[in-house]
């Protein structure tokens, strides 16, 4: 009975080390696919609280608040929302985390056209 409740807290313990989320506190830049295949700097500033993610992305758009933020093990995604001539557009982003680097995807909703890029923790 004893070798059972230890084997049983040890895969507890395993099953909670892997879902928590990753720690992607701070800055990450790196240069993000725009219109025409043209690539523009981009910093990202994120805060994690549980799997809740916050921030803000700094590139040619100016500052730009981060939402719909969730990190789920070593998956991120969040969105923003662009205003280009009173037209609201929304990206989304998804991410996997992999170390001090993210592997990232932008899409513009709905449109099915998914660019990759990654960022780089800043500082590293």
């Amino acid at each position: 009975m004893r070798n059972h409740l230890t084997t049983m807290t040890g895969l507890l313990i395993v099953v909670a080390a892997l879902l928590l989320a990753a720690d992607i506190s701070g800055k990450w830049s790196g240069d993000m696919p725009g219109r025409g295949g043209d690539m523009s700097p981009a910093t990202f500033t994120f805060t994690t609280e549980g799997d809740k993610l916050t921030g803000s992305m700094t590139g040619p758009q100016g500052d730009v608040p981060l939402q719909d933020g969730k990190v789920t093990g070593d998956q991120i995604s969040f969105s923003t929302t662009l205003d280009f001539g009173g037209n609201s557009v929304k990206i989304v982003y998804k991410g996997t985390v992999s170390g001090d680097q993210i592997k990232m995807s932008r899409e513009r909703e709905g449109s099915g056209q998914p660019r990759e890029f990654t960022i780089k923790r800043a500082g590293k």
